[in-house]
């Protein structure tokens, strides 16, 4: 049954292999704790009280009240699943509360910061190098993922018309709005790429072997480029999503229009970039006005 619902989740559901690899590691850890083996579960044999005593003995191993949340969720999912696929009749997850969590605010780059990586003059004029700027530039500028900027395709970039196509999460696809000077940006990649990168995936960001890029690679790449010029502890291509989303919103943007860029399924997903702009304004006030203090 477990093996049916982590294809479910990947097949039907459009759920990351990361995603799925989670749910797996939570429902096995589970069946360890009742011990016994995944292909022993019998779901209608579990009591409320068994994941109960699952939960507490989590909670005494110090680990986050954001991961309990989701152990506790991908239980809940899987109770679900087996409601309606008729293998059980009822839900012992339905008492179990998710413990509150207290979210984080995004980090994000300072503009002066994302100015200073981004208008280097002393980039040299050959593949990787232009390459890696660009992919900082189309991070900063879109705001779209790590996995949907490497799966970008020739094909999904118009620079006539100045939009990029992106799919995102659970295939779901968006267009993008891309300035001139991007578009130039590109035009001028894609010519050093032709000329130096000769058997070429139809991808737009290759490596030198004419090969896509690989997430490994690009969080390197940007961790490596911000850390020049910024001391956050996360130097990650998703923190220049945050940088975009609190940029757009500080800007004056709407934020329905942001959600729709950033390709977030709900509003509640794209608000949090609204406390990030009203603390950052907090932070300027407290500093700035004398009688702040």
């Amino acid at each position: 049954m477990i093996n049916e619902f982590l294809q479910y989740l990947q097949y039907e559901k459009n759920y990351s292999s990361h995603t799925v690899l989670s749910y797996k590691s939570d429902l096995l850890q589970f069946c360890n704790f009742i011990e016994i083996t995944p292909n022993q579960l019998l779901p209608k044999l579990i009591t409320s009280q068994q994941i109960q005593q699952w939960i507490l003995t989590l909670m005494s191993s110090d680990i986050t009240a954001r991961t309990l949340s989701r152990k506790i969720s991908t239980l809940k999912s899987f109770w679900r699943f087996l409601l309606t696929r008729g293998y059980v009749n009822s839900n012992p997850t339905l008492k179990i509360i998710l413990p509150k969590t207290k979210k984080p605010l995004p980090a994000f780059f300072k503009e002066s910061e994302m100015v200073k990586v981004l208008s280097n003059q002393n980039i040299p004029d050959s593949f990787e190098p232009v390459r890696n700027q660009l992919i900082l530039k189309v991070f900063y500028l879109t705001g779209i993922r790590l996995s949907e900027l490497m799966n970008i395709k020739y094909s999904d970039v118009d620079l006539t018309q100045g939009n990029l196509r992106v799919i995102g999460k659970r295939n779901k696809e968006r267009m993008i709005p891309i300035g001139s000077d991007l578009c130039e940006d590109i035009e001028h990649y894609l010519l050093i790429r032709d000329r130096e990168v000769e058997i070429q995936e139809n991808y737009l960001f290759l490596r030198i072997n004419g090969k896509k890029m690989y997430p490994k690679l690009l969080y390197t790449l940007v961790h490596n480029s911000m850390s020049e010029v910024s001391s956050l502890h996360k130097r990650s291509p998703h923190v220049l999503r945050h940088t975009f989303a609190t940029g757009m919103l500080n800007g004056g943007a709407d934020i329905n229009a942001v959600k729709e860029l950033l390709g977030h399924s709900s509003l509640a997903a794209t608000q949090v970039y609204t406390h990030t702009s009203f603390e950052e304004l907090h932070n300027i006030y407290k500093h700035a006005h004398p009688r702040a203090k």
